[in-house]
């Protein structure tokens, strides 16, 4: 594993939880707009689910285990 491939891949993760805090932000914002209360603790469960899925492709990366791949074929 080389440095070059670490670093993309906690790149790769990082935009994913970007990605995943951006449209819970959208969500709520939403709901907002719509009079709908999302309580506090359903945002902080799902803060938590983003970390933790942060954290599996830290540690599959760290790891060399294989993450789930959706678009790419298997190898």
């Amino acid at each position: 594993m080389t440095l070059a491939g670490v670093l993309l891949g906690v790149i790769n993760a990082a935009i994913l939880v970007a990605i995943l805090v951006l449209i819970g932000a959208i969500i709520v914002w939403f709901c907002g707009m719509m009079s709908i209360i999302v309580p506090e603790q359903v945002r902080r469960i799902y803060l938590i689910v983003v970390a933790l899925v942060g954290l599996y492709m830290i540690v599959a990366l760290l790891l060399g285990m294989p993450t789930i791949r959706i678009i790419a074929a298997p190898v």
